[in-house]
């Protein structure tokens, strides 16, 4: 995974089940928010959505006109009395 990889999937971890805009985004990984850092964005999701594709508990939603969200859905775990 690339830096850029993993500071995106940082942001969204820190922020894991909540939208962060775009921007926010980023700010954070890139430093900057403009036309063609925006577009990288979309590349690095892309990339980072096909390595989470494996668990079917995580994903990465569009937020259509605010950002992304990291979707981890909660695993209930039931304690067994042995």
């Amino acid at each position: 995974m690339s830096t850029k990889e993993s500071g995106l999937l940082k942001v969204l971890a820190i922020n894991k089940n909540k939208v962060v805009s775009r921007s926010k985004i980023l700010t954070a990984v890139w430093g900057q928010d403009d036309y063609y850092v925006s577009k990288s964005l979309d590349v690095y999701l892309n990339k980072i959505r096909k390595l989470l594709n494996e668990d079917p508990n995580i994903e990465i939603l569009n937020i259509h006109g605010f950002g992304y969200k990291l979707y981890v859905k909660n695993k209930t775990h039931y304690a067994t009395n042995r």
